[in-house]
């Protein structure tokens, strides 16, 4: 009964020829605090997204033995540059809140705008179908005024989230080093 309960730890294994590669070569801080290289992280990121969501996950790194440099801090490293992606994303989710709460204001202005603009159409120009056409045009056009921001609080926030999630998932994640 347990079993089906616990589960499995996932598994990304990564080979290669010296810690340094697994770092941006621009970076100029010590080990614990420099980012990872893009091919590494894009490796590591992509895999991980293949992974089952609720699983938590464990990294192997295998290098030869002559590659052997400091590995101490390598957990660190790796946690330090996920969490800080991690951060990177809330601050992109709250930016995208920040514009569509604009947008929302915006797009509520411009339909009210344009609710009173049909009905002040009606009344200039009676009820005929030129007045009736303008009215419905001026709705629909407060209407696609609100697109944006209901795509946003709607649907446009759920990768980035899924994101977040990932790159927290990645933060926690144990580094093994295996020499050959």
């Amino acid at each position: 009964m347990t079993d089906d309960l616990v589960s499995t730890e996932s598994v990304i294994e990564l080979r290669i020829e010296n810690i340094a590669l697994l770092f941006d070569p621009l970076d100029p801080f010590p080990t614990p605090s420099r980012d990872l290289s893009k091919t590494a992280e894009d490796f590591i990121v992509e895999w991980a997204r293949e992974l089952p969501r609720r699983n938590p996950i464990r990294l192997i790194l295998h290098i030869p033995q002559s590659g052997q440099q400091d590995l101490s801090q390598l957990q660190v490293a790796f946690s330090n540059h996920f969490r800080q992606r991690a951060r990177r994303v809330k601050g992109d989710i709250d930016e995208l809140f920040g514009v569509g709460r604009t947008s929302l204001m915006i797009g509520l202005a411009t339909l009210i705008a344009c609710v009173l603009g049909g009905q002040v159409a009606v009344m200039l120009l009676g009820s005929g179908s030129a007045a009736r056409i303008l009215s419905e045009g001026l709705i629909i056009l407060g209407w696609v005024a609100n697109w944006r921001p209901l795509e946003i609080f709607l649907y446009g926030w759920w990768p980035l989230a899924r994101r977040r999630r990932l790159f927290q998932r990645l933060a926690e994640m144990p580094v093994e080093v295996l020499t050959a």
